[in-house]
């Protein structure tokens, strides 16, 4: 066997050990979370990039529940933020206070300082605080009075939008979306899993407290017990970086970039953040998928989460009814994406 020959075994072994640690993590996300395949392929793909993902979805879909089961599936860190007009940045990044005994401020490090960390609703608050936040996720340390301190590692953003109530709320520029490497939009269950929701709601049962009783929730029947390590992600995040990419597959990425900027409908185009996060967010969709190298399906399943929130409708193409979705999924199939890989219409 060849050096060439040897390096591409050793690949394979090593995607075959780490799809067994991945399917651990989605089989105990599935004990909890109904459906949702999607999502959690997209979270993994953002944990495994280092790539922060912003979720756009209703109330009610279990964001939470999805963030905390991955967390304890992982043996990680997780804290959850609600979003509010009220909010400071001190409340994310932490401040200094004074220490009543010694006379002398002491720092106390805010929730940013975790592994995943819940951002949720993130247009509720004032654009002064998801600029602290974004700042953070850019540079991966905080400021704290005169200190700089480093973020834990791995750390990554999961933010919230509700795309339905938009009174009162700060939309991000296009400037900070840009930094998110993924924009997820959630679907409601279909009927089969609203069914199983609420079978398994119905079975949760309840347990007594002090003299009485309290209903359980699915965080209390949450498996405890990680099916992986840090180290484990460690070797998928390694994995990922070594999956195979074709310089034809760069040129379709290239290619797919340069027509946003072109496009006769499309005013804002990509910026190369979104070219580098398209080739790794296929990387790590063909470890999840169980191969050592990218393949276009990636490319075209993966281009309206790392496309569509980077990209702005011209005037009269919004005037002409047009959606930045249907303009996508227009050019995608002008490259050869069949209508099953590029997703539904709005």
């Amino acid at each position: 066997m060849n050096s060439s020959a040897a390096s591409q075994h050793e690949i394979s072994e090593e995607v075959l050990k780490n799809a067994q640690f991945i399917q651990a993590v989605r089989d105990q996300v599935a004990t909890v979370v109904v459906g949702q395949d999607e999502v959690v392929e997209r979270l993994l793909i953002s944990l495994f990039t280092g790539g922060h993902i912003l979720l756009q979805g209703v109330p009610g879909l279990a964001k939470t529940l999805l963030v905390s089961v991955l967390s304890k599936s992982i043996d990680l860190d997780f804290s959850r933020i609600q979003f509010t007009i009220d909010l400071l940045p001190s409340d994310i990044l932490g401040s200094q206070i004074l220490d009543q005994k010694t006379n002398e401020f002491v720092t106390r490090t805010g929730p940013i300082f975790t592994n995943l960390l819940l951002a949720d609703e993130i247009n509720r608050a004032a654009p002064k605080v998801q600029g602290a936040l974004l700042e953070a996720m850019q540079e991966r340390k905080v400021t704290i009075g005169n200190e700089t301190f480093p973020l834990p590692a791995p750390f990554l953003v999961i933010a919230t939008q509700n795309p339905v109530e938009q009174a009162g709320t700060f939309e991000l520029p296009e400037a900070q979306l840009d930094r998110f490497m993924l924009c997820h939009r959630l679907d409601y269950p279909d009927p089969s899993e609203e069914r199983e929701v609420l079978k398994r709601n119905m079975a949760l049962g309840i347990r007594r407290e002090d003299r009485g009783a309290v209903v359980n929730t699915e965080f209390d029947v949450m498996q405890q017990q990680p099916v992986g390590t840090a180290d484990d992600l460690v070797a998928c995040m390694q994995a990922v970086n070594d999956i195979h990419v074709s310089d034809t597959f760069v040129e379709h990425v290239i290619e797919v970039i340069n027509r946003t900027r072109n496009h006769p409908n499309i005013e804002l185009g990509c910026s190369p953040r979104a070219g580098i996060a398209l080739v790794k967010a296929s990387r790590a969709r063909a470890l999840i998928q169980g191969r050592n190298y990218v393949i276009p399906e990636d490319l075209f399943v993966l281009a309206e989460d790392v496309i569509l929130h980077r990209i702005r409708l011209n005037y009269e193409a919004l005037a002409d009814g047009l959606t930045g979705q249907g303009v996508l999924q227009d050019m995608l199939r002008d490259l050869g994406a069949t209508p099953s890989l590029v997703g539904r219409e709005d």
